[in-house]
């Protein structure tokens, strides 16, 4: 097992109510607000956070969503005329000198007195459309690989902002996070490379049967139904 030396400091912690969002019949608490003083963490996540649709979002393999700082430079770089402020994506987190480049599924960081796991990576949907009024926006930000990560929780305790978030160890190096979301994407990865990733301990069960049928041949999972914004008639 490895351990390098990787850390981000944050800034502040960010909590959302459910609100309707997007066409009727819809929710969301994408837009999150920052808190002041300590809140707690426990596997489920933060202290007041909501989710509006539990079958994609929050639970124990989602209760964080860490979103790289710098991907906001980039974002205005390729959408200007936006108001791309940190807290804009809907994260939680969001800190300076980690990116998916540098963490691998299954890294374990020390978060203020809380431990927590990197558990995959974020595949947006059609709700970054609406936040931003632009309809290829989740499209783009997967494909780009500006997509942030999110973590299970294995120590709950108290956090605050500006806490340091600190690589503890690394049980997984051959998990690259950018290349498992390369995979997934359907890019061109070595078989050798796809065979060791469709065997990772602790992916998601869909995104293993994904590069397992990668492995098999098959053509790459059409995403296009996430990133399209439901009709009126399709309130869940």
């Amino acid at each position: 097992m490895t351990r390098p030396t990787l850390s981000a400091t944050l800034g502040p912690l960010r909590v959302g109510q459910t609100r309707p969002f997007g066409p009727p019949g819809h929710s969301s608490a994408i837009d999150k607000q920052a808190v002041t003083g300590p809140i707690y963490l426990d596997r489920q996540g933060l202290a007041g956070d909501q989710q509006a649709d539990r079958r994609v979002h929050g639970g124990p393999d989602k209760a964080l969503h860490y979103f790289p700082a710098e991907h906001y430079v980039t974002l205005a770089r390729h959408w200007p005329g936006l108001n791309w402020v940190v807290g804009a994506f809907g994260e939680n987190l969001s800190g300076h000198g980690l990116g998916e480049a540098d963490v691998c599924v299954g890294d374990v960081f020390s978060l203020g007195a809380c431990q927590v796991q990197l558990s995959q990576g974020r595949q947006p949907c059609w709700k970054l459309n609406v936040r931003f009024g632009q309809p290829g926006m989740a499209r783009w930000v997967e494909q780009s690989g500006c997509t942030g990560w999110y973590f299970r929780v294995l120590t709950p305790g108290w956090l605050q902002g500006g806490e340091t978030l600190r690589l503890l160890a690394r049980p997984q190096p051959q998990a690259n996070l950018a290349q498992v979301m390369l995979a997934l994407r359907g890019a061109p990865v070595p078989r050798e490379t796809l065979a060791q990733l469709a065997a990772l301990p602790g992916l998601p069960a869909r995104w293993q049967q994904r590069l397992q049928a990668r492995l098999a041949g098959a053509a790459p999972q059409d995403t296009w139904a996430r990133w399209q914004t439901p009709s009126d008639g399709d309130a869940q």
